[in-house]
């Protein structure tokens, strides 16, 4: 992504941004869209199924990120209101609609501070964050994704979360040196346990992470009746989740848990521009 303010830098940003796409892709099509200042990025959960019904199974919030990629998602997000998710929802299931979609997906928006939203893509599979969702409405979506690839008919019935669940995406990456991959051995692998905390992963005490593939090695989800319980849960999990032999990004959690405008709801995708990590005694 290149961001151009200017009428004077469009043609060499262009130009940048063709390259790039060509040397990563082999394909230099690119395309122009608005630029939502302060932007948090908010998608929503829908399932469709064959018989036209689609239904949205509320939003996550995944707005702490860095170069673009996802590091954390929570659901509710604590931007949300009841009406902007009324419309997001109606709009995230009518693009569903639109194209006949069967099966999980997710229709991810950019919202900016006036709550004014941006459809963004559609993701038209289930995504590393779905726990988050199923932790909220207490539902199986790759059971329920299942259920209609046999044909099975959805409800129809739209949810909203009945608690607070935060993932926490655990990468072989090095927090402290702009968060750069750290594939090898895996010493020691203690996961966090206790209720209303949820490890998902396939590492363990000898794995070796390579490093052909993406850094994630797992994913550590909290849920709790309010956000504040829910970010407490999660600094406890975090401190008892033991990781030796690479880096991870535990480090990185741990003092965004602590960190007075994560805790406060007030951050977008332009939050880790600023943060800064302090360094490990």
């Amino acid at each position: 992504m290149r961001i151009v303010r200017v009428e004077d830098e469009f043609e060499t940003q262009w130009n940048t941004a063709r390259k790039e796409a060509a040397a990563s892709f082999s394909n230099d099509g690119i395309y122009v869209e608005k630029l939502i200042e302060e932007p948090r990025h908010i998608e929503f959960q829908i399932i469709g199924d064959q018989f036209g019904k689609v239904a949205h199974l509320s939003e996550r919030d995944c707005s702490i990120q860095r170069r673009h990629q996802k590091l954390v998602e929570e659901a509710p997000s604590p931007f949300m209101t009841k009406s902007l998710r009324k419309k997001m929802g109606e709009a995230a299931i009518k693009a569903g609609k639109a194209i006949k979609y069967e099966g999980l997906g997710t229709v991810e928006f950019l919202v900016d501070k006036h709550g004014h939203f941006y459809f963004m893509e559609m993701n038209t599979r289930i995504q590393v964050e779905h726990p988050v969702t199923e932790e909220v409405i207490d539902h199986d979506l790759v059971k329920e994704q299942i259920k209609v690839a046999a044909g099975h008919p959805i409800s129809g019935e739209n949810f909203e979360p009945a608690l607070h669940a935060i993932e926490c995406r655990i990468n072989a990456e090095d927090p402290y040196n702009n968060f750069r991959p750290c594939p090898g051995s895996i010493h020691s692998f203690h996961s966090a346990k206790g209720h209303g905390v949820r490890v998902d992963t396939h590492v363990y005490a000898g794995y070796k992470v390579p490093p052909y593939y993406d850094s994630m090695i797992a994913k550590l989800i909290c849920k709790a009746q309010t956000r504040e319980e829910c970010i407490t849960k999660m600094q406890r999990a975090l401190d008892e989740f033991i990781i030796e032999g690479i880096k991870t990004t535990i480090p990185f959690h741990q003092q965004l848990m602590k960190n007075e405008h994560f805790r406060s709801g007030n951050f977008n995708t332009g939050f880790m521009d600023t943060f800064k990590l302090k360094e490990d005694k």
